[in-house]
């Protein structure tokens, strides 16, 4: 924590500084040693009164230098990387220990053993670099190095021959047990399986749509919105030179609202595509930018600034939209969207961030296909029939009230990004408890906002409360009160799709009656220690470990695709898995493997390899590669029955399915399967 604290006033500090300070160079250079090996050599060059800190810091110091060598089949390292520079050494009061440091210059040097005569050397260095009055933030370097071995030819040589005596011996070793050392990875592409798509992308475009729908219903009511039906309506039926006309225009005008926002849709679409856009969903650092942008937002709609866009764009459409005709009407829609962005650019926003990370490809577009026919139909409808007007309640503070209220929500939301960032890089500190507390929090104060308890800056004194809104705040307190019983475990499973998973919960009576009724779970699988099972199963974390195990004790496998910002995967196992029907056959039929595609734990250094472009560097790469490449899906969760004996698919995989009696029957299909063949 302290070396955190540390680096962020480092930062803080150089960007308060008016000067771009660039005191440390570097150089890289290479020789070749005997037996095809060779030495690169990296030189930093310091300038007069900085320093650049050892490989070699004790915990809670400052940034230590470190090289990260990018792993190749051309070589491999020797050793680790040296320091041939004499070292400084001292007591630092800032981090109350003694440090080791590097004046004027540094060198560093790594051997490797070379596989072929020439080679690449690639990877990366970081560094802080600190003089006595400032340190700057650390910084990355990227470097590559060719390298050409002496006499690697002759060694080659010798090893071919030793190979080809031992060829049939390695071959009849090979033939009867697995390779422990092979790449996993490369294994599964081997074993590519076509298989049916299922519904899951079909079902997450409906509620994307209809999340349209109900942001555009929501927009219609802004302050920035509502105002301008009745002065809409007015220019189409007093512009009209009969009513066919008018009808004619106020058509088009509907329209070009739809191809607006569908258009910016499909940008969307276009620009990212759906491999991105479902990277987007499971990717931490997006997450966490989603986060703060609803925040960002939220802040907005509570009234601490308006969003707005350049009063000159809506000029320039505004004197375009005067030039009548069809196109007119056009860019009369085009103003409308622009003038009225400081209140729908939040729900806009929003609604892009869900609909791109649900991972669909055409998500933006169909998300903004029913935000802007929820947005359009009012005013194409309003010019159809202008008395309709007359039912309309008036323009007031209680549009003010829609914003706020939205902001609340927008709050809200933002929270499950962060607890995605949290479940990914396992910060272990934003648990199940944490989100709940807040969740209690922001709608027992939406219900005392809208009660006239809480006011905001642009909010006028409210008198009286109408029953639309004395049942809203009914909802937000009651639903606030319904959350409470899950800070002792509770499975809430109205909302358990948006909770962190049950198992980060630090005190769970509900766990405890569970463990009652069956035995702890208490044997140690690999990546147990990152990863823990819900209600007490006993999964695996590894795929080759978990088929190993389904071979010896002769079951099947039951492989649960899952990610840890996948809100359909937590609502899997809150409302399906705990049901007798499933859950017995889960723990005692199957052996249970639950594989995570956006988790950012680092593969060794062994295991990391690039394929197709590719590269697989962390836990999430690896399964997310497994999955796409032989099951042909990218979607989570995302079911498959295996055969452990031939690794051969049992039944049609699933996505996410919520009928409790259908899912039971998936797995008795794919046990009796199993039984069949075996």
């Amino acid at each position: 924590m302290k070396k955190l604290f540390f680096v962020l006033f480092c930062s803080l500090s150089f960007l308060g500084q008016a000067q771009i300070f660039t005191p440390v160079s570097w150089k890289f250079s290479a020789k070749s040693l005997e037996k095809g090996e060779v030495e690169v050599i990296l030189t930093a060059k310091i300038d007069a009164g900085w320093h650049i800190y050892s490989q070699h810091v004790k915990a809670g110091g400052p940034v230590p230098t470190s090289f990260t060598f990018t792993p190749s089949k051309d070589f491999s390292p020797i050793g680790e990387v040296e320091e041939q520079t004499k070292l400084m050494e001292g007591f630092e009061k800032t981090f109350n220990m003694n440090i080791s440091w590097f004046e004027n210059q540094a060198v560093f040097s790594q051997k490797f053993k070379l596989k072929k005569p020439t080679a690449t050397i690639k990877g990366t260095l970081e560094y802080m670099v600190c003089d006595d009055q400032r340190c700057l933030p650390p910084e990355e370097v990227a470097f590559k190095i060719p390298v050409k071995a002496v006499g690697l030819e002759e060694v080659l040589q010798k090893e071919d021959i030793a190979k080809t005596q031992n060829a049939k011996k390695d071959s009849a070793v090979a033939s009867k047990k697995d390779n422990p050392e092979k790449n996993a990875v490369t294994k599964f592409k081997a074993k590519t399986i076509a298989l049916p798509s299922t519904s899951s992308e079909e079902s997450s475009l409906w509620l994307t749509f209809l999340a349209g729908l109900l942001g555009g219903l929501a927009a219609v009511f802004m302050p920035c919105i509502f105002p301008l039906l009745p002065m809409t309506v007015s220019f189409f039926t007093k512009q009209a030179e009969n009513r066919t006309s008018g009808i004619k225009d106020s058509l088009i005008y509907g329209f070009s609202i739809v191809v607006i926002y569908v258009s910016l849709g499909l940008l969307i679409t276009v620009l990212f595509g759906a491999d991105a856009l479902n990277s987007l969903s499971t990717n931490g650092i997006f997450n966490f930018f989603f986060f703060l942008l609803l925040v960002v937002f939220a802040a907005s709609f509570l009234g601490a600034f308006e969003i707005m866009l350049p009063s000159s764009w809506a000029n320039k459409l505004d004197q375009k939209a005067d030039k009548g005709g069809y196109w007119g009407i056009f860019f009369m829609a085009s103003t409308l969207s622009l003038v009225s962005f400081s209140c729908t650019g939040p729900i806009i926003g929003t609604l892009l961030v869900q609909a791109a990370t649900t991972g669909a490809l055409l998500g933006p577009a169909v998300g903004m296909l029913g935000f802007a026919i929820s947005l359009a139909l009012p005013f194409t409808l309003f010019s159809l029939f202008p008395s309709w007007l007359n039912s309309l309640p008036k323009s007031g503070s209680w549009l003010n009230s829609v914003k706020v209220t939205l902001g609340f929500l927008e709050l809200a939301l933002s929270l499950k990004f962060l607890s995605n960032v949290d479940l990914a890089y396992h910060w272990e500190w934003f648990d199940r408890e944490i989100f709940l507390v807040l969740w209690i929090i922001l709608f027992a104060l939406l219900g005392f906002y809208l009660l006239g308890k809480i006011r905001f800056a642009h909010d006028s004194e409210l008198k009286t409360i109408t029953v639309p809104r004395f049942f809203l705040a009914v909802i937000s307190l009651s639903f606030s009160l319904y959350m409470i019983p899950g800070l002792w475990g509770a499975p809430l499973k109205a909302i358990a799709a948006f909770l962190p998973p049950q198992q980060t919960q630090d005190f769970d009576l509900s766990a405890r009656s569970l463990e009652s009724t069956s035995p702890p779970n208490t044997s140690t699988h690999k990546y147990g220690e990152l990863f823990h099972a819900p209600l007490g199963l006993d999964a695996f974390f590894d795929y080759e470990e978990g088929m190993a195990y389904a071979r010896k004790v002769n079951k099947p496998v039951l492989i649960d695709f899952t990610g840890h910002s996948c809100v359909n995967c937590r609502k899997m196992e809150a409302t399906v898995w705990p049901e007798p029907a499933v859950l017995k056959q889960i723990k005692e039929d199957y052996v249970l493997i639950q594989l995570y595609v956006d988790d950012k734990t680092a593969l060794p250094l062994a295991e990391q390899e690039e394929i197709e472009g590719k590269q697989i560097k962390t836990l999430g790469k690896k399964w997310s590669f497994l999955q796409t490449t032989r099951f042909k899906a990218n979607s989570q969760p995302y079911y498959v029955l295996l055969d452990s004996k031939n690794e051969q698919v049992l039944q049609t995989p699933q996505g996410a399915n919520f009928d409790i009696n259908a899912f039971a029957n998936f797995l008795n299909k794919g046990l009796v399967q199993y039984r069949q063949r075996n």
